[in-house]
């Protein structure tokens, strides 16, 4: 049976992910700084039938010795690690980048860029010895060189994430590791993520963004299951796998005045049930 470790998995894109694997029969390993988000979310994980099991871990994914320990539990609870996703992100507040204070760029830069390096680093030790297994990166605004105001750092890491990966599964086949690396772009999901910056402090969307989300954005429902869905099947090294594709976006721009949506308003509960039930 295998299994999976997937970082800031107690809610949200992470969460819904291990829901997913779980339908695959994977054991699954979940992350998170919150113990009690994580018993719950093992809680209600063990209601979506599996041959799989469940364990969970606290990990702050920007210290090396905590992500080090998540990999030694996971191999002491079930021998092996097939696939390790680096999920765990933070957002940033609506600033520009000389108003960030020097706590907000370290725990972005910590948590975004760090935290992938160090999670990526230590996957592959394991997976060496191994001599087999997946790693994925998290793609998110800026991998693509696209730039708006309250999004740089946050950018900036993601940019750094995308070379990362690119140079990881490049250094993975030239030294015949049999580990493949690739990248996961979810596009634009509404969750708290999205909503709060640096896990707490909630934000206030522009109307204009909002209007753009509800055009583009998903629930982490819809998106974790095709994420999974491809992970699962993938054996192909840098490969990137991509949710929001430009012609699925031409497509949505182009049908908005059809299929109105409103992730903001009193309706966002009725997507998300709708979701819950694909």
């Amino acid at each position: 049976m295998k299994t999976v470790v997937i970082t800031g998995s107690a809610r949200g894109l992470g969460y819904n992910m291990s829901r997913f694997f779980r339908e695959y029969n994977y054991n699954v390993v979940i992350s998170d700084l919150n113990e009690e988000n994580l018993i719950k979310a093992k809680e209600e994980l063990e209601k979506y039938s599996s041959e799989g099991k469940i364990a969970y871990k606290v990990c702050n994914v920007s210290k090396i010795e905590e992500l080090q320990e998540l990999m030694k539990f996971a191999i002491s609870e079930f021998e092996k690690v097939d696939i390790w996703i680096n999920n765990a992100g933070v957002n940033q507040p609506q600033k520009a980048i000389w108003e960030l204070s020097e706590s907000d760029i370290n725990t972005l830069i910590d948590v975004d860029l760090k935290g992938a390096i160090f999670g990526s680093k230590v996957a592959m030790e394991q997976m060496i010895k191994q001599g087999s297994g997946a790693i994925y990166n998290i793609e998110g605004y800026g991998s693509n060189d696209a730039h708006m105001l309250g999004l740089n750092m946050y950018g900036t890491s993601k940019r750094a994430v995308t070379y990362l990966t690119e140079s990881l599964a490049q250094e993975a086949e030239e030294r015949n590791t049999g580990v493949i690396v690739g990248k996961l772009s979810p596009g634009i999901m509404i969750t708290e993520f999205t909503t709060h910056s640096l896990g707490n402090d909630k934000i206030e969307l522009a109307d204009k963004t909002k209007k753009v989300y509800n055009i583009l954005g998903d629930t982490p429902q819809t998106v974790g299951k095709f994420l999974v869905d491809k992970m699962v099947t993938n054996t192909k090294n840098n490969v990137k796998i991509n949710w929001l594709t430009n012609s699925k976006a031409f497509v949505r721009f182009m049908t908005a005045g059809f299929n109105k949506r409103n992730f903001f308003g009193e309706d966002q509960k009725l997507l998300t049930d709708e979701n819950e039930k694909k």
